[in-house]
């Protein structure tokens, strides 16, 4: 049970809200916070009242949230990452805190639609996929759970871009989330803190003495997250980049006025924009600088709270845990011995202490190239005092190594902070690994992949060190708020306690083969459908039918995912549709979404055929009432809240042994949708739960990838052999789907012949082996449901809830209060 503490220095100014008192809050704010009257005020007005009313139930309970850790002096989560990807705040805030039937009748009595509303709110991308949505789950369930938690992030002024179709490719543009005012941040300037860079490394006499040549400040923005049914509210703080110096009056009254504003133009671009996550670390000086912006200002911020209360930072490691979401935030390692040695007086074993019982770290990927390297002379040039810190890190770890694994070089190599290169280079996964007191994965065979190849010999160390962490996804926003009749019919059959405990869900198992149930839950995907096919309709002219299978592929868009495989088996359909329009028994639509990074010319080129694909088979009325193909644009939170309600299918079809989790996985079968996967990342969890019957599982596993590469895979063997699949792989270079540019897609077709590094051919034949299997299963409509209805039920352990009560047993060590509000 959590602990109780009732907040007495400040009391609840408010009291409890009506329709009648929210609508004078919406009219209050239009006129006292927009200085606009009844007439005047424009629905993007009313939308801004609406916010501002309901942020105002969020106050107290945000205030007395943050009296009752300081009362109660509680160990803190300090969970860092460099991407959040939240999604419209509106509607989750309505929801979380109980007013959302109150303020669609309040809008109603104004003549206003909620959903109208709702749809101003723009979309902030502050991520580039799975990694921001999971950070944005887990604070999620940090408040509903009353846990003393923050998240730490970059307020960036453009995140991830906008991505438009223009002629079927993928063209980038900037997006501009804060053109106009975001309503739930509030600037803290007080909070002001200086960062620093550059310079070099002095002698002193109480030891090494850094003299910075550059000093920026960090703004903190705050964003309150609400837990559901619950009054904490916890906060959200990214962080902004101002100059320390804003206008040089020497430049100006010389006449330089581009000089006078030179140093202000270049600090704001350090928060400017989020990099497009293409898996390729290049050394960009502005990525790095970014990453420290964030290390340095949140740990000064969390110091600084934690001296609150306590007269020094002996016992920080028992009062806080960093919680490190990937290798970006690696330089708190560093930072923290920085500032603890240097500015702090401690010693070094006495730090060492500190921050190795501070620090957590968890691992979100399987490839090599995305595990972060930095030139050490670029680290040199920025942070020279922290590569110090880094050397004598490494240094001590391996003594240690050479000790107790003596004679075995490869080892000593292996785990080396440093990759010896040329060029030189900082291992960041190394560093976090060996800086922290536990590293873990996400998934059961992300981790023991992990053990077992990428960190292997780092397990041979610390064999108790790395601990598996499945990933999760809270069914808040992933199911009540955006599938409410699936989420209506779940609370009639079994209350309505899953919205926090997830496992309770199972209770519906038993009634997988109701058929009352069966029909409910139907009627609950078809509306869902039907949403997505009037979204689809009005957004891009797009006709879905609703009464199609809805298979849908949305995630990044990457050779190890395998949208390619996707689109090779569509075009296979198609060619049986021509020749036999009875080929398929249930018409299908194919719907993908995803972003490529902008310099990822494979990725793009695979948007440019999958778009290729659905301009000639939409158009060909031999099989356009079968097969219908489309490409979702600036896929988003806000688009993926109609696209997981209404899938039928949901393809998980990365190749074995690269996928480290998946959440998309999660908030398919979550919504009832059936699993068409290979057993990768979290599909091996979700197949175990869910059962063999339950799930469509194709292609080669992790060990048969493995031995198919030591016999040597020949892919233009696979074509030789399989006429369908030459079939369509000829059909695709002859250019068919390209016509005017016969050699358009030639290259990706040759790239699979030559290569196939992913075994997209490899996999083909059962890939569309599978897909009969979907075809038939839902042609028996009861089995189909019956299935679902099984996949719905045996998802409580994907619940971002459990994941974080996993987090709290085994890493975080930290006690829930209940925050009581007046």
């Amino acid at each position: 049970m959590p602990r109780k503490r009732r907040s007495t220095l400040w009391r609840n100014i408010s009291s409890a809200p009506t329709v009648r008192s929210l609508r004078q809050d919406m009219a209050r704010h239009i006129q006292s916070s927009l200085a606009k009257d009844e007439y005047a005020a424009t629905s993007l007005d009313r939308f801004y009242g609406l916010c501002f009313a309901v942020r105002d139930q969020l106050i107290d309970r945000w205030v007395n949230t943050q009296q009752t850790y300081y009362q109660e002096d509680a160990r803190r989560v300090y969970y860092l990452s460099m991407e959040y990807l939240m999604g419209r705040a509106l509607h989750n805030a309505m929801v979380n805190t109980g007013l959302l039937d109150m303020c669609r009748e309040a809008l109603q009595e104004e003549g206003l639609d909620l959903n109208d509303l709702e749809e101003l709110e723009h979309d902030a991308g502050l991520g580039n996929g799975g990694l921001g949505r999971l950070a944005a789950c887990f604070i999620d369930s940090m408040a509903t759970m009353s846990l003393p938690a923050y998240g730490y992030g970059l307020r960036y002024d453009y995140g991830i871009f906008a991505q438009r179709i223009v002629d079927g490719r993928q063209v980038e543009e900037a997006d501009d989330w804060l053109r106009l005012p975001n309503p739930w941040e509030y600037p803290r300037p007080e909070y002001l803190l200086p960062v620093r860079f550059g310079g070099s490394v002095e002698r002193g006499p109480d030891g090494p003495v850094w003299r910075p040549a550059e000093t920026v400040l960090a703004m903190p923005y705050d964003t309150p997250v609400p837990g559901y049914g619950a009054n904490t509210v916890n906060t959200l703080r990214l962080w902004k980049a101002v100059p320390h110096e804003g206008f040089d009056f020497q430049d100006f009254n010389e006449g330089d006025y581009v000089g006078a504003v030179e140093d202000r133009v270049h600090t704001e671009n350090l928060t400017r924009v989020l990099y497009p996550n293409d898996n390729f670390h290049l050394g960009k000086q502005l990525r790095l600088k970014q990453q420290y912006l964030l290390v340095s200002a949140t740990l000064q911020d969390a110091l600084r709270r934690h001296l609150v209360n306590h007269e020094s930072l002996d016992n920080l490691h028992d009062k806080a845990v960093f919680q490190l979401n990937d290798t970006h935030p690696a330089l708190a390692v560093p930072e923290l011995m920085r500032v603890l040695m240097d500015e702090r007086g401690y010693s070094w074993d006495a730090a060492w202490e500190i921050t190795n019982g501070s620090m957590a770290y968890t691992n979100h990927t399987l490839l090599p190239e995305a595990l972060e390297k930095w030139r050490v002379d670029l680290i040199e040039r920025l942070l020279p005092r922290h590569l110090q810190i880094i050397g004598e890190i490494n240094h001590r770890f391996l003594t240690r190594v050479r000790k107790d694994f003596p004679g075995d070089d490869a080892l000593v190599r292996s785990v080396s902070i440093f990759d010896e290169g040329p060029p030189k280079r900082v291992r960041m996964a190394n560093l976090a690994v060996v800086g922290s007191f536990s590293v873990n994965g996400v998934a059961e065979l992300h981790t023991e992949l992990l053990r077992t190849r990428v960190l292997a010999d780092f397990h041979r160390v610390w064999p108790e060190k790395l601990n598996n962490k499945t990933n999760g996804v809270t069914q808040r926003r992933w199911l009540l708020c955006c599938n409410p009749d699936l989420a209506e019919l779940i609370t009639d059959r079994v209350g309505p306690g899953w919205t926090t405990h997830l496992e309770e869900l199972k209770r519906l198992g038993g009634m997988a083969d109701d058929a009352v149930l069966q029909e409910a839950v139907a009627g609950a995907k078809r509306a869902a459908k039907v949403r997505l096919a009037d979204y689809l309709r009005t957004r891009y002219a797009f006709d879905a039918d609703p009464d199609s299978v809805f298979d849908i592929q949305i995630k990044r868009i990457h050779e190890y995912k395998r949208q390619l495989l996707n689109a090779l088996h569509i075009v296979h359909l198609y060619r049986r549709l021509r020749d036999d329009p009875d080929a398929l028994d249930n018409p299908r639509t194919f719907i993908f979404g995803g972003k490529a990074a902008p310099g990822y010319a494979v990725a793009k080129r695979v948007i440019k055929l999958i778009n290729d694909v659905a301009a000639v088979v939409n158009a060909d009325p031999r099989v356009s009432q079968k097969l219908k193909v489309f490409f979702v644009p600036n896929y988003n939170v806000s688009a993926a809240e109609y696209l997981f309600p209404a899938a039928d299918v949901s393809e998980q079809i990365s190749t074995a042994g690269f996928e480290a989790s998946g959440t998309g996985n999660m908030k398919f079968a979550m919504n009832g949708a059936l699993t068409l996967g290979t057993l990768d990342g979290a599909n091996v969890e979700i197949a175990r739960e869910v059962g063999d019957d339950n799930i469509f599982i194709f292609g080669h596993t992790v060990d048969d990838v493995a031995a198919l590469r030591q016999r040597g895979y020949v892919p233009r063997r696979l074509y030789e052999e399989d006429s369908d699949l030459r079939a369509a792989l000829d059909l695709i270079s002859s250019g068919h789907f390209s016509p005017g540019e016969q050699g358009r897609h030639r290259s990706l077709v040759n790239g699979l012949l030559n290569d196939d590094y992913y075994l997209h051919l490899a996999d083909f034949r059962p890939y569309a082996a599978a897909h009969k299997e979907v075809d038939w299963a839902y042609s028996d409509q009861p089995r189909w449901r019956a299935m679902a209805i099984q996949n719905i039920a045996n998802m409580g352990v994907f619940s971002s809830d459990r994941t974080i009560r996993d987090y709290v047993r085994d890493i975080w060590k930290v006690e829930r209060f209940e925050v009581v509000v007046e």
